[in-house]
């Protein structure tokens, strides 16, 4: 029988003897990053590292590339959280106006986790808070690795009941094509996560678009429902400033963007907007409940190709030179 190794966790101080100079630039860089994104579900892109806050220095802060102007605060702590932490966390996210705030400890004690979820159920729709305690484990003479365990996270089911008890209130229910796409990106989110989809669903909402991260905040990916002609569709939508320039870069590389997806593309600059489309339709009718699971799984399927696509276009080459600016302070 196959002798088995012994897992043995890794004092965290072994690795990073210094929070700032050690463990912040370990955890900026790109594939680190995405570990952090994964235990999140968060598609995420470095803005700044130590980004001044008044007379502050928040440790990170990326863009969720999957929505737009959606900055993410994080602060990181490779002890037992303290009320320190605590109010510079607070601080950086009400400076840097972040939709999503990440505190990252060794150890989340039972008072400043029960804050957090406080913070949490304040906070509304306006900002989403995450604890992460950080470990590191390593078998025989293998290099220590990294884990993240959430001790505490948004209760998408408390918002969910929360926002329909609004919505009862006000009388808002929203058209039906509204209703439609809520349960429509709802039931499809379900999909995703049974099926076991590396794409990060965002919380549905009643927009004809459900928006993917793909690694950059220079353009995303987008699943669609059109209800009146009756198809669903995905894109690569560019909206940066520079999405002229973007386009046509891709364009140069549509042969191999087409063989990878597997269909021809709708290419579409769009010459009088700022914001360029490259986009693949399906006729069939989102109405029809019925067709949902084979709907879905088309939308599965192309998201994917998508991804495979255009994520390493823009991983590999200097259009991150074109990145936006830094949120203004407040």
């Amino acid at each position: 029988m196959e002798k088995l190794g012994r897992i043995e966790r890794v004092d965290l101080r072994a690795v990073w003897t210094n929070e700032a100079e050690h463990f912040t630039p370990w955890l900026a860089q790109p594939e680190n990053l995405e570990i952090l994104g994964e235990t999140l579900g968060i598609d995420l892109e470095l803005e700044a590292q130590e980004k001044d806050v008044g007379p502050f220095r928040a440790d990170i802060l990326c863009k969720n590339t999957a929505e737009k102007d959606s900055w993410v605060v994080v602060e990181n702590q490779i002890e037992k959280t303290d009320h320190k932490h605590l109010g510079q966390l607070l601080t950086y996210a009400s400076g840097l106006r972040a939709s999503t705030i990440v505190w990252i400890s060794a150890k989340f004690t039972e008072e400043h986790r029960a804050a957090l979820d406080w913070l949490n159920q304040m906070a509304n729709k306006s900002a989403r808070f995450f604890g992460l305690e950080i470990e590191l484990w390593k078998i025989g003479d293998s290099p220590a690795a990294p884990r993240f365990n959430v001790v505490c996270k948004p209760n998408d089911w408390e918002t969910t009941v929360r926002q329909a008890a609004e919505t009862l209130a006000t009388g808002d229910e929203g058209t039906p094509a509204q209703i439609l796409r809520i349960k429509y990106w709802t039931a499809f989110r379900s999909y995703l996560q049974e099926h076991g989809s590396k794409l990060r669903p965002q919380k549905p909402s009643r927009d004809h678009w459900y928006s993917f991260g793909i690694g950059t905040s220079l353009a995303n990916t987008t699943a669609l429902i059109i209800t009146r002609e009756k198809k669903i569709g995905v894109e690569l939508y560019i909206g940066h400033e520079n999405a002229k320039t973007i386009f046509n870069e891709l364009l140069k590389e549509k042969h191999s963007i087409e063989t990878t997806v597997g269909s021809p593309l709708d290419w579409r600059e769009l010459p009088d907007r700022k914001a360029c489309r490259i986009v693949l339709f399906n006729s069939v009718d989102p109405y029809d409940e019925v067709t949902w699971p084979q709907q879905f799984g088309w939308l599965k399927n192309n998201l994917e190709k998508f991804d495979e696509a255009f994520r390493p276009l823009f991983a590999s080459n200097s259009w991150w030179l074109l990145t936006a600016s830094t949120p203004q302070q407040a």
